[in-house]
């Protein structure tokens, strides 16, 4: 039976090519209708076709001879004008391979709408109809709505590397037309499998989710969503939720999601990182402040998931505090300060966004103009100048406005933009590491890039110590310790490297316990996921948060598993979490030594509270869900004509009938080509 199988297996490899790092476009669903990518139940099968221009689209969807193509595009290539021109014509078009490049295009790209979340925010017809859909500004002018179409073939992303070589190489041998000659067979083709389960919108698929028709029902589709990640600078008993007499917050919040038109690249430098890590940054500097002159508020820092999809994370969190399900409630919420898009600001100057119709009441108005003056304050002496946008200027998108459509709260929101965002690859697979000028002096081992302080790490370390000032003068710290409050470079460059070039390295090795050493790899992917489990990012975000805002506690390993430091302990999980990370080997030594933080890091749910009422076309709320599916994979393959197969077809099925009539023929006289005489009957032996 082996031999069998490695035979089968040679036979398919000498037939086959398997690309590795196949990245599909998938398919989405919201209340309303679905966007994305998907191919046939058995794969979508097409000649290989290199597009070169945008002229040669003709010969994809008109005078081609050999159609359905399967159409590889290079990434300049890769444009809504291209893409729309082979959905229309998709008869002619089995799928499409976009090569992704090693470096940045010069040309702005963002396969996100223009007005992102745009009805998910406060803006809309019962508040300030004027300044809903972005009628005043539009913050994504870059935006081509790509990644919210929809596809009936599949779209897979490539890296340049071998197996676009081979693809390369197989269609200049076999495919390419050589003066204007018709391609001879036998051709290169490609098969793309991305069979989505998922059809219609949520409320289609929710609904087959729910029908049991067998002992194990297949699911065909989950809502996104995750975890928020939070901590105070003052334990909050996190047992007893609801509302907390004589406690005042002061809410610190950034994003942790980002997204692409394809599904594992999600790099969020600019939309997500920048903004989280300056928050990191932010919370470590004031860990020692917070703890020897404790202000009279609690700061709460936040990083909300699933910012993308309608404000997953923190609609989550504002319908929690409404229903008294999380540590404390909006009554206790003084103010919020979010980071947002802060890695760009160009001649180091960061913008000062604020509500104007929250604004309309003076006490709001005189909170918010006392959080601007903070952070403008915080930000003498530091190379950052700040300024705000007009007074009739709406916020940008962001969790604040989620806050907002619950009641009017003093919030400020620092972007790095005036008005439209200056990131232009908002939301693509080009907002990564290279585009927040990201980079490290030849030669470096990983080890030193993890330690090598960039000019980006810089300028963040600034905004970090801004924001940290800020945040304690707002939320009633005493002057005398404004002075000690400052970010440390070396984290914030750590932090960069770790979530945008390698988080696989031997500082987030240090700070995660040994179970989540497989979920480390290369750059982060910030795509929100399902709520089945907790993201890579989220997960770091955790443990981070609370190695650089708790401290280090003399406790066994059981013990603090266990979230208690001894056995008579039965307080202290309330109050705090504990968590068990592997610390560092000694030198000369492999063994780890591991230890146990104590801090007040929390994680709440970031699940749309769509789905827990069941309301799948809710209009307040987010409802999107992904599909699931069977197989994600692409082969290359030579196709012989149409001609040819039909002669081998046929040539088939005429020896089949002539084996059959041959067997009829000699059954029907078995009895006179088979027979042997008889013997005689009297015979004897």
């Amino acid at each position: 039976m082996v031999q069998v199988c490695v035979g089968g297996n040679s036979v398919e490899k000498k037939i086959y090519v398997h690309l590795n790092y196949t990245v599909p476009c998938v398919r989405l669903l919201n209340a309303t209708h679905q966007i994305g990518c998907q191919s046939s139940l058995s794969g979508n099968v097409g000649v290989l076709h290199v597009l070169e221009s945008e002229d040669n689209l003709d010969w994809v969807l008109k005078s081609g001879p050999n159609p359905p193509y399967l159409v590889i595009l290079e990434s300049p290539l890769f444009t809504r004008s291209i893409m729309m021109k082979l959905k229309n014509g998709s008869r002619r078009v089995a799928g499409v391979v976009v090569v992704a490049p090693n470096a940045n295009p010069l040309e702005a790209f963002s396969p996100h709408t223009t007005c992102p979340n745009e009805n998910s925010g406060v803006y809309s017809e019962d508040y300030d109809p004027a300044l809903a859909h972005c009628n005043v500004t539009v913050w994504n002018p870059f935006g081509n709505g790509l990644a919210y179409e929809e596809f009936d073939f599949p779209i897979f992303s490539l890296k340049d590397d071998n197996d676009t070589h081979v693809i390369r190489q197989c269609y200049m041998e076999h495919n390419r037309a050589v003066n204007g000659s018709t391609p001879q067979y036998p051709l290169c083709a490609m098969q793309l499998y991305s069979h989505m389960s998922a059809v219609t919108n949520t409320a289609t698929c929710m609904r087959r989710n729910d029908i049991d028709f067998s002992i194990s029902p297949e699911m065909v589709c989950d809502p996104l969503g995750d975890y928020n990640v939070w901590a105070s600078t003052r334990p909050i008993n996190n047992t007893a939720k609801g509302h907390k007499m004589w406690e005042s917050v002061v809410i610190a919040a950034a994003r942790l999601d980002s997204r692409s038109f394809f599904f594992d690249i999600a790099p969020g430098a600019d939309s997500g990182v920048s903004g989280f890590v300056t928050l990191l940054a932010a919370a470590h500097a004031l860990r020692n402040a917070t703890q020897e002159a404790p202000p009279n508020r609690t700061i709460l820092y936040a990083f909300f998931q699933g910012e993308t999809f309608d404000y997953i994370g923190s609609s989550r969190m504002v319908y929690d505090m409404q229903n008294n399900q999380f540590a404390v409630d909006l009554d206790n919420v003084h103010s919020v300060l979010e980071i947002g898009q802060v890695g760009l600001h160009t001649e180091s100057k960061l913008w000062l966004h604020s509500d104007p119709v929250s604004r309309k009441n003076s006490s709001v108005l005189f909170q918010v103009r006392k959080l601007i003056e903070n952070l403008q304050s915080a930000a003498g002496g530091l190379n950052i100048s700040m300024d705000e946008p007009s007074v009739s200027q709406p916020l940008p998108p962001s969790s604040f406005q989620r806050f907002l459509r619950a009641r009017p709260i003093p919030g400020v929101v620092l972007e790095d933009h005036q008005s439209a965002f200056s990131n232009r690859f908002y939301e693509s697979m080009y907002d990564n590491a290279e585009y927040l000028n990201i980079s490290y002096p030849p030669n470096m081992t990983p080890e030193e890039q993890l330690e090598f302080v960039t000019d980006t790490a810089k300028a963040l370390t600034e905004v970090a110590t801004m924001v940290a000032k800020a945040l304690y003068m707002q939320a009633g710290g005493s002057e005398p310790q404004l002075s000690s409050i400052k970010a440390d470079a070396q984290i914030v460059t750590r932090l960069l490297y770790g979530f945008l070039v390698r988080s696989n390295n031997s500082w987030f090795q240090q700070l995660i316990p040994s179970d989540l050493m497989s979920h480390l790899g290369k750059p982060t992917n910030f795509y929100v996921g399902v709520t089945q489990q907790s993201s890579e990012p989220t997960l770091l975000v955790q443990h981070l948060l609370a190695n650089l805002t708790g401290s280090t506690v003399n406790i066994t390993q059981e013990n603090c598993q266990n979230q208690r430091e001894d056995e008579n302990d039965k307080e202290n999980k309330h109050m705090y979490y504990y968590m068990w990370v592997q610390g560092a080997a000694p030198p000369n030594s492999t063994q780890r030594e591991g230890f146990c933080i104590r801090s007040t890091v929390r994680l709440s749910k970031a699940l749309s509270p769509a789905f827990d009422m069941r309301e799948y076309t809710s209009k307040d709320y987010s409802t999107w869900t992904e599909s699931r599916w069977k197989s994600i994979k692409g082969r290359i393959f030579l196709v012989a004509s149409h001609d040819l197969e039909m002669l081998t077809l046929g040539v088939g099925i005429a020896v089949l009938l002539t084996s059959l009539l041959l067997t009829y023929v000699i059954s029907s006289k078995a009895d006179m080509l088979f027979s042997s005489g008889r013997e005689p009957t009297n015979a004897t032996y």
